[in-house]
């Protein structure tokens, strides 16, 4: 068992994404999940976010959106969630991400994100992706990730220079 093995319970085959050479255009990633009200009050603390339009129902009903909704930046969370765990995976360094929010999130309502290789740059090692979450077919947020995916060819001579 190796070291990181070890220390985290995780099977090192688990810590590989996909190297930069298996990827191709139009390659998804999905990861969805349901908002729930312990997830906006964890997100408020972790975040320092306290606007009461997340946390205060009777504040929120007087506002345009009727009721409360979930951070905005709660939801797009789930775009790094498919980067390092699903597509391209381990490994993946984020680079940029540009953002547009679309529509609401509300408590009980499932985002499922979808993360699409748009282009590589193989000289770079980089791969631009679009980025989308939705509720209920509806997009909620929509954007564009640049991530630096590692590369079989440099880790194969990486290890020849050892």
């Amino acid at each position: 068992m190796d070291v990181i093995a070890r220390r985290t319970g995780l099977d090192p085959a688990d810590l590989t994404g996909f190297y930069l050479e298996d990827l191709y255009v139009g390659m998804k990633g999905v990861y969805a999940r349901t908002i729930t009200e312990t997830d906006i009050v964890m997100f408020a603390g972790i975040s320092g976010d306290t606007n009461p339009m997340h946390l205060n129902e009777e504040y929120a009903k007087a506002t345009p959106f009727k009721g409360r909704i979930a951070h905005g930046m709660l939801s797009a969370c789930f775009i790094t969630t498919v980067l390092g765990t699903r597509l391209p995976g381990p490994g993946t360094i984020y680079l940029s991400q540009n953002l547009r929010f679309r529509s609401p999130v509300r408590i009980g309502e499932t985002v499922t994100t979808t993360v699409t290789v748009k282009e590589l740059v193989a000289e770079k090692r980089r791969a631009i992706l679009t980025t989308t979450c939705t509720v209920a077919g509806n997009v909620v947020i929509e954007g564009e990730a640049v991530v630096m995916v590692p590369s079989r060819a440099a880790l194969e001579r990486s290890a020849a220079a050892d």
